[in-house]
């Protein structure tokens, strides 16, 4: 697995990070937040803020950011991967399109949607600074990280719907399989060319595909076969 897979895939299995802009209020000293984000099909972070935040008024005066995000197994940090995402955040202008995906992942922004001062940003990389331990450390170019549009983009709400209506136990037997956990209540959220996202009782869980993934019939392919190694 190349570096670019390798940091795109950390990125999609976290959900929070800490975005650091430059401060309109401070004469351009980095300003650090905490923020959501989901990662759209192509890799680039979405985030969901408002005109009051601090990081919106920084972000609107100068788009540069980075957003970074960290492996939480092990309390020794520097053997836990990490990536820095060094880009800018540009509004979104599909809000309608990436809220009704966003609210799977984060069912509890749905107040804020509907709130005029509530905007979905996209930032779009210049490079990331990937991190996968000890002795793996890697740039990694915008241009190798993301990814061209492909056929499962468009596909992938069919793909959802079969797996929550027809595979729930399936998916359980992946989440034994993968995380070793016992779940009662299962739903598919998001599939990827990387891989998809179940939410297993109270947490969300990520599972790596082996390849690229790039439409329906792919995907129906890899979910077999993880099917059959989850026995």
């Amino acid at each position: 697995m190349n570096s670019a897979c390798a940091a795109r895939r950390l990125l999609r299995a976290h959900r929070y990070g800490a975005l650091c802009a430059l401060s309109k209020k401070f004469n351009g000293h980095p300003f650090g937040s905490m923020t959501s984000y989901m990662v759209d099909h192509d890799g680039s972070p979405l985030i969901l803020i408002s005109t009051l935040a601090e990081h919106t008024k920084n972000i609107q005066h100068d788009p540069r950011v980075s957003l970074i995000t960290y492996s939480q197994d092990d309390s020794d940090i520097q053997s836990q991967a990490r990536i820095t995402v060094v880009g800018e955040a540009q509004p979104a202008m599909d809000k309608q399109q990436i809220g009704t995906r966003y609210l799977r992942y984060f069912p509890e922004a749905q107040s804020y949607l509907v709130m005029s001062d509530f905007s979905f940003y996209r930032i779009r990389p210049l490079t990331l600074r990937y991190i996968g331990g000890f002795g793996k450390i890697h740039w990694v170019s915008a241009a190798s990280y993301l990814v061209a549009p492909y056929p499962l983009i468009e596909q992938e709400d069919g793909v959802i719907t079969h797996m929550n209506t027809d595979h729930r136990d399936t998916m359980r037997r992946y989440c034994r399989h993968v995380h070793q956990r016992d779940t009662l209540n299962v739903e598919m959220l998001g599939i990827d060319c990387d891989g998809f996202d179940v939410r297993a009782d109270d947490r969300i869980l990520r599972f790596d595909f082996t390849e690229r993934v790039l439409d329906a019939q792919q995907a129906r392919r890899a979910l077999v076969e993880m099917a059959r190694s989850a026995g």
